[in-house]
């Protein structure tokens, strides 16, 4: 079965984007990590299918390269309406998102972040500000759920962090039943952030879009940063703006790099 593609990305968060509006594409995890492998199939950290919806323009579904399937991916979510061609409503598992196209880019409205022990989730109630828990030396983490699970550490030097060992030890702590993105993040000024984000079945990518939202959120309750707040990530900048009580606004570049055509069965 041949179908079409094109690979984008959003700061070097790589996605393979498939239409399915019009012909639907039955996809499981095996299919999903072989089409994300980056020697035996396309590769990508997320493999992103749009489709039509009854509310809104399009339906957008995120699997991870681990074949998981997800309810929000920032970058991805500015790739929409370049690859539409237009502003779009998107469809989500997590909600209706707004995605506006922007210069070299877009803007997307994340809607409201949720601050609820179970609506991060977590095993069991605490405050998700300040958690009364964390991990070896590293401070007392938030939690914030912005479609999907985030939890943020702020630390007072990134590169002292040993990210490949305690990202997927904390992604798969018992505490966070649905398992959790994991972002260490260093404050470098009142409207700046620097952020390394370990992804919830993808490990590191260069840019989490969500990740960057989570952590400028927290930052602000927190009173270590003001709105609007320039995250830099290994793959670029994303300016996050947010008022306690209002939706988030993302801004950053999506970047179409090129179109192709793959044969599934190959891959099964």
């Amino acid at each position: 079965m041949q179908r079409s593609f094109s690979k984008m990305h959003g700061l070097g968060n790589d996605f393979v984007v498939m239409d399915v509006r019009e012909h639907a594409l039955p996809l499981d995890a095996p299919l999903a990590r072989a089409l994300a492998d980056r020697h035996m199939g396309v590769g990508c950290d997320q493999l992103i299918l749009i489709g039509a919806s009854e509310r809104a323009d399009v339906s957008m579904r995120i699997f991870n390269s681990d074949g998981s399937e997800v309810d929000a991916c920032g970058n991805a979510t500015r790739c929409v309406p370049l690859f539409v061609g237009r502003d779009v409503i998107v469809e989500t598992r997590a909600g209706l998102l707004d995605a506006r196209l922007s210069d070299g880019g877009a803007i997307v409205d994340m809607g409201a972040p949720r601050f609820d022990y179970d609506a991060i989730p977590l095993a069991y109630a605490m405050d998700t500000l300040a958690m009364s828990a964390s991990w070896e030396d590293l401070p007392a983490p938030a939690a914030v759920n912005v479609g999907n699970p985030h939890v943020i550490f702020f630390v007072d030097d990134l590169d002292t962090v040993d990210i490949e060992r305690l990202g997927p030890l904390i992604e798969t702590d018992p505490l966070f039943p649905e398992r959790v993105n994991v972002n260490f993040a260093q404050v470098l000024s009142p409207d700046h952030i620097r952020l390394i984000v370990w992804e919830r079945g993808a490990g590191l990518t260069r840019a989490c879009g969500t990740g960057a939202c989570a952590t400028g959120v927290a930052a602000i309750r927190r009173k270590l940063c003001t709105g609007p707040v320039t995250v830099t990530l290994p793959g670029g900048d994303l300016i996050i703006d947010w008022q306690p009580g209002g939706s988030i606004q993302m801004t950053g570049p999506a970047t179409h790099v090129y179109d192709g055509a793959i044969d599934l069965d190959r891959l099964r």
